[in-house]
């Protein structure tokens, strides 16, 4: 993503180093190679300074780098703002590592990021984890997310190929809804580093205060054609990842043709 810099020549927001959700997602590569037999073909969108693709290729994946910076030569042009100029189907894996909080649509870009994978392929997804305990005391303090500042909001006209800022945060539930929509499943979530250890005695106090509450709100009787599905969810939301981790890694499995979720469609 882009923002004018000081001198008015548009500056790209990314970090430059190799960071600990670039590596959890490189393992959850690996793995889906492993049983591939064989290397995959992954989108690394948006690819920022190179240093995620640079990590696949050392690991042997074949990988397209997409971004609106055209920082390196092979860079493929891609607005995530707009439809992505990949056929459907085209990667066996589609990586989106903190880029969805930046668009304005979020719903529509889990629509093609699900749409230009295989079916069977993983899409992968990370985002500032505005679940987890520390943003859920900033906003309780201050009305705001962790990383949603709206200090930091610039105010851009429609069509601006810049960087807004962190505009669209996203919860576990609402990127497994709209995935599901869109024909995937949620199958694994992960974190990074744990924001605020030094809280952590007060989150387990917290944790331990609201089982209750979640537990009437995910296994009630009301709710018995669901019971798989809220279970998955259940476990999901209360996971160390969503409750403590700086950034929320989500991996989602695109659905084969004709097939339902299979969460979705079992109950006890």
């Amino acid at each position: 993503m882009a923002r004018a810099g000081a001198q008015g020549r548009p500056f790209y927001s990314g970090t430059q180093r190799v960071t600990g959700y670039m590596v959890a997602i490189a393992e959850i590569l690996d793995g889906v190679a492993r049983s591939a037999g064989r290397p995959i073909r992954v989108l690394d969108m948006p690819a920022g300074h190179g240093q995620f693709t640079d990590l696949l290729r050392d690991r042997g994946h074949l990988v397209v780098s997409a971004d609106i910076n055209g920082r390196r030569p092979d860079y493929v042009f891609a607005d995530m703002n707009a439809s992505l100029p990949f056929d459907d189907g085209a990667f066996d894996a589609v990586v989106c590592m903190e880029g969805i909080e930046h668009v304005l649509d979020a719903v529509q870009l889990i629509a093609e990021l699900i749409r230009i994978a295989r079916p069977g392929g993983r899409i992968v997804i990370s985002t500032p984890n505005i679940t987890s305990f520390h943003s859920r005391m900033q906003f309780l303090l201050t009305g705001t997310f962790y990383q949603f500042s709206p200090a930091d909001f610039r105010d851009l006209p429609p069509g601006a190929e810049e960087d807004r800022g962190h505009i669209s945060p996203m919860t576990y539930t609402q990127v497994r809804y709209f995935a599901n929509l869109h024909g995937a499943d949620m199958v694994a979530v992960l974190g990074d580093r744990w924001k605020r250890k030094v809280l952590l005695p007060l989150y387990l106090l917290l944790h331990a205060c609201g089982r209750p509450w979640s537990w009437r709100l995910f296994h009630a009787a009301p709710n018995e054609p669901w019971r798989a599905r809220n279970r998955q969810m259940a476990a999901h939301m209360t996971s160390p990842a969503l409750l403590f981790a700086r950034s929320a890694i989500y991996v989602l499995a695109k659905r084969e043709p004709d097939r339902k979720s299979p969460v979705a469609a079992t109950s006890d």
